[in-house]
């Protein structure tokens, strides 16, 4: 056991995923942790929701993950839930009329992959598909200037990216790793995440592929963590609204609340999204230029729809993309499949629309219909199919936005105050908006501070 009157005060604002996983190492290397949260749940925008009209758990969005993490896998092994991802190495396609391919992201089925996996591509399209695909990987190793001033779609244009071999592939692709359409979204955003992506495979000697969760997402990420907490003392205050973090002659040394108290600090993780960082760091020199950034970075909506049907799709694979015909990139995940489910008279499928700048204006009942229509388009079996409850999530600021223009402007997890660190995923990482890029900037806020020498001049103990 660490003796408390040994170990510093360190206070996390807010418990999301950024926040939950600097809580954890912190208890974990034996600090104490006052972890703020100003709703009554942690989780943030990470969590299970209860869907009362059939008495089950859905989440308030499909997460994937690429097996490329690192941060992550370390924070599901802390909660003790690593072994609830799982890789299955394929999804499939889906064209209207129901006509599917499979699209598989390990082995030689990877080649076809990149070529498109298009069921209408002739052989010479295929070869030029593969070589845009190549010149694309390698531009995004070794940049031009230009990725920085063009969207990804002229970009896929200027490397003659085939129409089939976007329709199948990369245009949805972006889409996914972005959360914007592509004649939107930075390219040279979408080249660093896919650089990313390339030196992990060659590093590892293992292609990036994509997995999801096979419980839910509170058993997935909170759970574990509310174990830790108890098991280390954190103090975790719940509906504690954060106004500013105090700094008194370049040090932090609380974190002042709504109700005009302050809690004393050692050291400060501001663990929040970028719109809600506004006036925490009035107190810090260079506040202007971070409130400046974040609010650049702005926000993408995402609108997830969970759908119980009362017939199954029979879909190809647990993920589904659906493409083409209609003008709408949507995905749809069979929770049967992920999470062996048994139906009980019921069928569960999440839609997932990224960048749903039109749909998150819309009332709950119209976006249902509209799922349901574009559902009906590409599942023959559907034809007949009956909702029996659509559960609607509308996150209107689900992430920060990766338009063009906004490449450079995430903040370093460090600032001028050495006490004070930023975590969330909108600073900076070698990820984007993902699970993985709020964790990897929760571990370098930890790992920056627990380096520091604490001020009675002792070094404070990594993480065990």
């Amino acid at each position: 056991m660490v003796d408390v009157n040994d170990s510093r005060r360190f206070v996390v604002i807010g418990g999301g995923l950024a926040g939950l996983a600097a809580a954890v190492w912190l208890a974990e290397a034996g600090e104490q942790v006052t972890l703020l949260e100003r709703r009554g749940r942690l989780g943030g925008r990470t969590q299970a929701m209860g869907v009362a009209e059939v008495d089950d758990l859905a989440d308030n969005g499909q997460h994937v993950v690429a097996s490329g993490y690192r941060s992550l896998w370390r924070y599901l092994e802390s909660v003790g839930t690593l072994q609830h991802v799982e890789f299955p190495g394929a999804g499939s396609l889906r064209w209207p009329g129901g006509r599917a391919v499979m699209l598989h992201t390990k082995g030689f089925g990877a080649v076809r992959t990149l070529m498109g996996a298009h069921p209408d591509a002739g052989p010479l399209e295929r070869l030029r598909a593969l070589r845009s695909a190549l010149t694309l990987v390698r531009q995004a190793l070794w940049q031009p200037a230009y990725l920085a001033d063009i969207t990804t779609d002229e970009w896929f244009r200027r490397l003659a990216m085939p129409p089939k071999a976007r329709e199948a592939l990369w245009d949805w692709l972006a889409l996914g790793i972005a959360a914007e359409p592509v004649d939107r979204e930075s390219a040279k955003v979408f080249a660093d995440v896919l650089a990313t992506g390339v030196r992990i495979g060659m590093r590892t000697r293992k292609g990036v592929t994509i997995g999801y969760p096979t419980v839910d997402l509170d058993t997935l990420y909170i759970t574990g963590a509310e174990k830790v907490f108890e098991r280390h003392g954190v103090d975790v205050r719940y509906r504690a609204v954060a106004r500013k973090i105090v700094i008194v002659d370049g040090e932090a040394t609380g974190v002042q609340l709504a109700d005009g108290s302050v809690v004393e600090a050692d050291a400060v993780i501001c663990a929040v999204p970028n719109s809600s960082i506004s006036g925490l760091l009035d107190d810090l020199p260079e506040h202007a230029e971070i409130y400046a950034a974040a609010d650049k970075l702005g926000f993408t909506p995402i609108v997830s729809t969970n759908l119980y049907l009362d017939r199954p799709l029979k879909t190809k694979s647990a993920m589904e993309a659906l493409i083409g015909g209609t003008g709408v990139i949507d995905q749809v995940f069979d929770r049967q499949r992920m999470h062996r489910r048994a139906p009980d008279g019921t069928w569960l499928y999440c839609l997932t629309t990224s960048g749903a700048y039109e749909q998150i204006h819309k009332s709950n009942s119209e976006i249902v219909a509209e799922q349901m229509d574009l559902i009906r388009r590409y599942y023959p079996e559907a034809a007949e199919a009956q909702v029996v409850t659509g559960h609607v999530v509308k996150m209107p600021k689900a992430t920060f936005s990766q338009v063009l223009g906004t490449d450079n402007l995430r903040p370093d997890q460090r600032t001028s105050v050495p006490n004070l660190m930023l975590a969330g995923d909108w600073t900076r990482t070698d990820w984007c908006a993902t699970m993985e890029s709020a964790v990897q900037s929760a571990e370098r806020a930890v790992e920056a501070l627990l380096a520091q020498p604490e001020q009675t001049g002792r070094v404070s103990r990594g993480p065990r």
